[in-house]
């Protein structure tokens, strides 16, 4: 099958425009790496000072060399770009990659320079990597279209590989990218594509990561992000991955970003800089990594071993004393380390010194290494169903001796019946990397990594992708009226969220003191008062609320001091009047709040509500909009998920109403996702199975404000 960037990435012929004899500048050192790495296509070099270049016909024009030409790289001053891209597409070149500097990343002028090769590529068709770009590397086509000094050929130092699965690299960073390819590369992991997509005028992350996701030589894909351009090509090629089952390991940078918004609701105020991102590499199964070589062990296990059955890890040490703290590094992740059974230890007894110990840690000293132990006691664990992993630790510094034979390793790795891992807490020696290397092992020395790595393969193995739920109603709900003005108040939020379907508590706005009485005839107390103000968000923070009111002259109190405490604290506020309601009965105090991400679109959330709900910020984020089953994926995601099943004796709560609730709010986030801002219901009320939910308090901010998020 073949792919639309096929001819970029996988060219039978290049041109070079701004070729060099210089061996030590950028565009020397692109055509050097080219012709050491063993290009099997047509080179041209392009530059009308040299009749020549290393042996190389020089060219003064593309149009003089008179051949089909797959991909210009080129490497010109910033203002001479353009015009060679013109001459490119006069003579049907259909892609290019600019190495060139001096465009948006400087601003100025650059930013009008890199929006015309935008334009340009638009209206010829061409595909145009970069700006500011690194180029790429296929390694299986030998095509290293870079000038990255990691591709560079030495042929005093081979190429050590272990493994057979190949990974595929996307970068936001040229540099980033090639040092992901240049880590795994010493650990002997295989490689297929690195691709740096500089400032992206055309070509984007998500095509790039779509082209991978189809390429049959890639089979794990790493990605570094800084920001994502092409939203939907990226969330399609996202969803192309989820569904083939390749994984993606992906660094989003950033993260600290002093980026400003509006918090009118607490929603808002509680989603970090990447939130979205988060939700959305969640939602397709990305496994997020935020250290480079934690990124590359990740990348290591996944190309070296199967998805584990489950997260029982044996741990086989030749020192008990790291044996001890690879468990701990492995529990410290959530992964158990469980006491193997009697029969099980027996046979590894059978195996190792009476000193040693079959329990798991399973210690099976330096002496087993010697006769033979080490590799029959992984065999035999590689045959239990009592364990899901098995984690090697051992000390592999030797130059001369290896502690495994070649015959007897080659088969374990290559079954794949469970992960095998290896870790060693000395630094491996070259030896034992070749050696091991042989057998299909790539020798891990950071515990840590390699216990995340554990983790994050367990947490993989679970993932199953959702389907994209159906957008409902089929017919447009008309919320104009509700939808227009300034901001708008908790009243104001509901009978919004009342005209949309939402379910909500009946409520009376008593606008004038003298009528508070007549309003309340019939009330059931105790009720609940709230001051009711456009100008104000958060009741509480100004004494707005008032709860467990019993009688008509608490009630009449409760009127007055409301009044007093809104015109103490906001004093220029347009009050409304005072929001009377009765007292909802006790559950779990829920949070559900929608945003609209400037990249992702729609966004909800769910998390403990309440009062405290920006002080433990435990909350799960999705692209909305979600199912019901989604719904409840993300209710399980929650540190406090076991509040909802019952903790210490309660009733289980009606997670099936709040699931439901969050998906309708979800729903209305995204089809009035032009007008609503944000949504926030904060606390939702969960009563005992088949009793529902309650809204207690609502927000709805719509973008016509000042409020919405930046």
């Amino acid at each position: 099958m073949t792919h639309p960037l096929d001819s970029l990435f996988s060219p039978s012929s290049i041109a070079i425009i701004g070729a060099s004899r210089d061996p030590v500048k950028i565009p020397g050192l692109l055509l050097n790496f080219l012709r050491k790495n063993e290009f099997p296509g047509e080179i041209y070099p392009v530059n009308p000072n040299y009749p020549d270049i290393g042996g190389l016909a020089c060219y003064p024009s593309v149009a003089a060399i008179g051949r089909p030409i797959d991909l210009a790289i080129v490497i010109i001053p910033a203002r001479a770009v353009l015009g060679a891209l013109r001459e490119c597409a006069d003579a049907k070149i259909p892609n290019a990659v600019i190495i060139s500097s001096g465009f948006g990343e400087e601003g100025g002028d650059g930013i009008a320079m890199q929006q015309a090769i935008a334009d340009f590529a638009r209206a010829t068709g061409m595909r145009i990597s970069g700006p500011n770009a690194e180029g790429f590397f296929n390694e299986p086509k030998q095509i290293a279209a870079t000038f990255s000094p990691t591709v560079d050929v030495k042929p005093d130092a081979p190429r050590l590989l272990a493994t057979t699965r190949r990974i595929g690299i996307v970068a936001q960073s040229g540099g980033i990218g090639f040092a992901f390819y240049n880590r795994a590369r010493a650990l002997g992991i295989a490689l297929s594509n690195v691709i740096s997509t500089g400032n992206e005028s055309d070509l984007g992350a998500g095509e790039c990561l779509d082209y991978l996701v189809q390429d049959p030589s890639t089979d794990v894909i790493l990605l570094f992000v800084e920001g994502i351009r092409d939203t939907e090509k990226f969330l399609a090629a996202a969803r192309r991955a989820a569904e083939a089952g390749k994984p993606v390991i992906v660094t989003k940078v950033g993260r600290s970003g002093a980026g400003e918004r509006a918090a009118a609701s607490h929603t808002a105020s509680m989603a970090g800089w990447t939130a979205a991102y988060d939700a959305v590499f969640a939602k397709y199964g990305f496994i997020v990594s935020n250290d480079l070589d934690e990124a590359v062990a990740i990348a290591a296990v996944l190309t070296t071993s199967p998805l584990p059955r489950g997260d029982r890890v044996a741990v086989v040490t030749v020192s008990g004393g790291a044996g001890i703290w690879g468990a701990d590094a492995v529990c410290a992740q959530g992964l158990q380390v469980p006491e193997l059974s009697e029969p099980l230890q027996a046979s590894i007894r059978a195996l190792i010194p009476s000193y040693g110990s079959a329990r798991n840690p399973v210690d099976i000293t330096a002496q087993a290494v010697h006769s033979g132990g080490l590799q029959k006691t992984i065999d035999l664990l590689d045959a239990s169903d009592e364990i899901d992993i098995i984690l090697v630790v051992i000390s592999l510094s030797s130059e001369t001796r290896m502690p495994f034979k070649a015959a007897e390793l080659t088969p374990l790795m290559g079954a794949q019946n469970k992960p095998v891992v290896f870790y060693s807490y000395t630094l491996p020696s070259n030896f034992a990397r070749k050696g091991l290397a042989e057998s299909g092992v790539v020798v891990l020395s950071g515990l840590t990594h390699i216990a995340v790595a554990l983790r994050q393969l367990v947490q993989h193995s679970r993932f199953i992708l959702s389907a994209e739920p159906e957008i409902s109603p089929s017919t447009p709900l008309d919320l104009s009226r509700h939808l227009s003005g300034g901001a708008l108040s908790e009243y104001d939020s509901k009978r919004l969220l009342r005209a949309a379907g939402v379910a909500l508590p009946d409520e009376i706005l008593v606008e004038e003191k003298a009528g508070l009485t007549a309003a309340m005839a019939g009330a059931d107390f105790p009720l609940v008062m709230k001051i009711q103000s456009r100008d104000i968000a958060h009741k509480s923070e100004v004494g707005g609320v008032r709860v467990n009111i019993a009688t008509m002259e608490q009630a009449l109190a409760a009127y007055d001091a409301l009044l007093a405490n809104a015109s103490a604290h906001r004093p220029s506020a347009a009050i409304q009047g005072v929001l009377v309601a009765p007292m909802a009965s006790k559950g779990v105090e829920i949070i559900i709040g929608t945003l609209q991400d400037v990249t992702f679109g729609p966004m909800v959330m769910v998390g403990l509500g309440g009062v405290i709900t920006e002080l433990f910020k435990d909350v799960v984020w999705r692209p909305a909009p979600v199912s019901t089953a989604d719904a409840r994926a993300m209710l399980d995601g929650l540190k406090a998920a076991p509040l909802l099943h019952g903790f210490r004796g309660a009733p289980k709560a009606d997670v099936g109403a709040l699931a439901e609730l969050i998906a309708q709010i979800s729903q209305l986030a995204s089809t009035a996702r032009d007008q609503i801002a944000e949504i926030e219901l904060n606390p939702v009320l969960v009563h005992p199975v088949g009793e529902g939910v309650t809204i207690v308090d609502a927000l709805v901010v719509l973008t016509t404000t000042d409020l919405q998020r930046k």
